[in-house]
C-alpha cells in the first residue's frame, strides 16, 4: 500500500504517504461545495504534473552535470463543466541555469516522457513550455 486516505468530513481528507509519514490534506474547492482551504484532488493531480516533470529532468540534469535547483513550475489547471474534470493543465517550466540547445533537448524530452504525463488521460490538453535563463 502507498498511502491511506481518511475523510474528515466537511469535504476534507487525509492523505498519509505511509513509507515517509507525510500528510497531505486535500478540500473540495469553493465552486464545488468545499471550503478551497488545501488543494483540491485535481489540483495535486495537476501539481503531480509539473512536480513529476521537473524531477525527471533533475534525474537526467545529473548525466549531463546540470544543476537544475532554483527551478519553478507553474501549473494552471482549467475544469470544464459538464461533466466536471480537468479540461487543460498548462505547465510554465522555469529553468534557473542557461544551457545549450542539446542539453535543452534532453532536458526537454525527458520532461515529456515523466510518469504522470504519459498516464493522463488523452482527453485532457496539455500545454508544456520551457523557460530557459
Amino acid at each position: 500500500m502507498t498511502s491511506k486516505v481518511t475523510y474528515l468530513g466537511e469535504l476534507r481528507t487525509s492523505s498519509v504517504h505511509l513509507q515517509s509519514g507525510t500528510e497531505i490534506l486535500s478540500d473540495a474547492p469553493t465552486d464545488n461545495h468545499g471550503r478551497g482551504e488545501a488543494f483540491s484532488p485535481t489540483d495535486l493531480l495537476a501539481n503531480a504534473l509539473g512536480s513529476c516533470m521537473v524531477s525527471i529532468m533533475a534525474i537526467k540534469s545529473k548525466d549531463l552535470n546540470v544543476d537544475l535547483e532554483g527551478s519553478t513550475v507553474e501549473v494552471t489547471k482549467i475544469m470544464q463543466a459538464e461533466p466536471r474534470k480537468i479540461a487543460k493543465i498548462v505547465i510554465v517550466m522555469n529553468m534557473s541555469v542557461p544551457a545549450d540547445e542539446k542539453t535543452r533537448t534532453i532536458l526537454e524530452r525527458a520532461a515529456m516522457h515523466c510518469p504522470v504525463l504519459l498516464s493522463l488521460h488523452p482527453d485532457i490538453e496539455k500545454e508544456v513550455s520551457f523557460n530557459w535563463k
